[in-house]
């Protein structure tokens, strides 16, 4: 996420990201999991395996790396990822999380627990938060910026395209984005180069950006 190492580390770390932590629900903490208490470990290896700190899918960061695919360009890794925990692509598992359909939890047991898939402590988590930052910035890739609005998403080969509404320094930014041939943004019907809506005064501002 912070540019080090440049995108081809980057695509191997999430490679290997996926190889050792992947699962059908996310990204675990870690794997092997802790299998006895460790004193100078403490916490983490104090839980069971595939629990909590201890080798479960911890919600909360996974939006973290669905952010790093979008660093990279991966539109199907960054989405694949969002999919994975998301309530609304998930909750045929319901009867597996025991948790409510409808909200993220912080929690889900990784493949070394006894029941794996099973959730825990739903709303108390940050994830909402964040799984709402790596939609809207990082696949949609609406974004605030110093001069204006910047869109650069990174979208999953099955998108067409979205439209948008953000509010942003008093101005509605209403923004389309398609695929095609001719690229590039347009802002109240005129060329603009690069890809970030300058600041507007008026009430509703009017871009498309074609990718």
């Amino acid at each position: 996420m912070a540019g080090i190492g440049g995108s081809e580390y980057g695509r191997k770390a999430l490679a290997s990201a996926e190889k050792y932590l992947g699962n059908e629900y996310g990204l675990e903490v870690l794997h092997p999991c802790y299998t006895e208490y460790h004193e100078h470990l403490g916490e983490i290896s104090s839980y069971p395996p595939g629990y909590k700190e201890n080798g479960s899918v911890f919600c909360h960061n996974n939006p973290w790396v669905t952010l790093a695919y979008c660093a990279v360009k991966d539109g199907e890794g960054a989405f694949g990822l969002y999919t994975r925990n998301a309530p609304a692509y998930i909750e045929d598992k319901s009867e597996i999380h025991r948790t409510e359909p409808y909200c993220y939890s912080q929690t889900i047991a990784g493949r070394d627990a006894q029941n794996y898939g099973e959730a825990k402590n739903s709303w108390l988590t940050g994830t909402a938060a964040w799984s709402f930052v790596a939609v809207s910035q990082g696949i949609l890739g609406v974004r605030p910026d110093h001069d204006g609005l910047t869109v650069d998403p990174c979208l999953p080969d099955s998108m067409d395209g979205f439209e948008a509404s953000r509010v942003f320094r008093g101005t509605r930014y209403d923004i389309k984005v398609v695929r095609g041939e001719n690229k590039g943004l347009t802002v109240d019907g005129r060329r603009v180069a690069g890809n970030t809506i300058p600041l507007s005064k008026s009430p509703v501002c009017k871009a498309e950006l074609t990718i």
